[in-house]
């Protein structure tokens, strides 16, 4: 059984090594909490809070995960538990805060597999330690400046390529791409840049053989998604519509995509995540793991995620290099031809580095939690 003993906060502000923009906001910094959770028997388990530090993505934000977590959650952990599924059982009279729940919960499973003596991957049920995975490449001030950041994810041997796009400049920019990169895989993401008014105007990517078109309508609005996957041929993904078992379920029922993107945050953590995953696959949706510009704990546990069958298009969780001076893990997270192989050693397989974690960190709190 698992006893919690002590949970941590640790706030870390860790600067971008370049600005990430997408349709809707500009990310320059991430803000954010390491969750520390420590056992009866000195046992260490982390996980991450993803939301940003507004709400421009989901409501939550990095202050309402600290506040959901410390003042609502932290109970739930009181009791001994066999499994991490336990804790989510309990916090189910917390509505949403889906952000909040899987930092808690990612903790949990990072501890219980090193209990287990298991890579978290096969703790939650793979048998593979490799990942397929793609970058994804925010707007930039230029067509010129975003070939060359094309040029050297592909030269990096990334799988796929996911664009930012907008209203404003979608056609000129996937010109410009397909023109200099006739065969690569590529897809977009919107981030609910569209409604179903630019139907026409969507109609426009068919030209282009795209991977997939992310999130094109608004993230509650399943009924005009159903409506663009018949009348276009690019398949449709959905990304911020999918917060739980229960939105997945509707997307199905409505035919609203041919692709989910399954963001460990963004739905609760890995039980939710592995309730989805079963249920695409059993509807023949083949899904992804989306990126949320995680550090190194958040990319390595959505990474194990993605180890899963059903993830069969390339992940967003590039190379720590590719986001950071430093990470807060060691050794840092590393892709080999477009792909990235997981440590075979407990828990995450990655240690924290606890130099830079002192380097970020803004703030540390420890809650005895009995």
């Amino acid at each position: 059984m698992i006893q919690i003993k002590y949970l941590i906060f640790h706030r870390i502000s860790m600067p971008l090594l370049q600005p990430f923009a997408n349709s809707r906001h500009t990310v320059n910094e991430k803000d954010f909490y390491l969750i520390e959770l420590i056992d009866q028997d000195g046992f260490k388990g982390y996980g991450e809070t993803v939301a940003f530090d507004s709400p421009w993505y989901t409501e939550e934000t990095t202050n309402t995960a600290r506040s959901i977590i410390e003042h609502e959650l932290v109970s739930y952990l009181a009791e001994p538990m066999d499994q991490p599924g336990t804790f989510m059982k309990r916090a189910e009279t917390v509505r949403r805060h889906h952000m909040a729940k899987a930092a808690v919960e990612g903790a949990l499973w990072d501890l219980f597999a090193k209990r287990e003596n298991k890579p978290l991957y096969r703790a939650i049920g793979s048998d593979n330690n490799q990942v397929k995975v793609g970058v994804a490449i925010g707007r930039k001030q230029n067509i010129s400046i975003l070939l060359q950041a094309i040029q050297t994810a592909v030269d990096n041997g990334y799988r796929r390529i996911k664009l930012k796009i907008n209203r404003d400049e979608d056609l000129a920019v996937l010109d410009a791409v397909r023109s200099k990169y006739p065969d690569v895989p590529l897809m977009v993401d919107a981030n609910s840049a569209y409604t179903i008014d630019d139907l026409a105007h969507i109609k426009k990517f068919d030209q282009y053989n795209l991977m997939m078109i992310e999130q094109p309508f608004a993230y509650d609005d399943f009924v005009d998604h159903a409506k663009l996957v018949q009348a276009i041929n690019t398949p449709i993904c959905l990304d911020e519509s999918i917060h739980s078992f229960a939105d997945a379920r509707t997307a199905i029922a409505l035919n609203s995509c041919q692709i989910m993107s399954i963001k460990l945050g963004r739905v609760g953590g890995f039980s939710q995540a592995l309730a989805i995953h079963q249920l695409c696959e059993r509807h023949h949706i083949p899904v992804w793991s989306g990126g949320m510009l995680e550090a190194g704990v958040g990319r390595a546990q959505s990474l194990a995620l993605a180890t899963l069958p059903n993830f069969s298009l390339p992940a967003d969780q590039a190379g720590s290099d590719r986001y950071w001076k430093r990470d807060i893990i060691t050794p840092a997270i590393t892709a080999s031809n477009g792909i990235i192989t997981l440590p075979d050693k407990p828990g995450i397989g990655y240690e924290i580095d606890e130099e830079a974690l002192q380097f970020y960190r803004t703030e540390r709190k420890s809650i005895p939690v009995i």
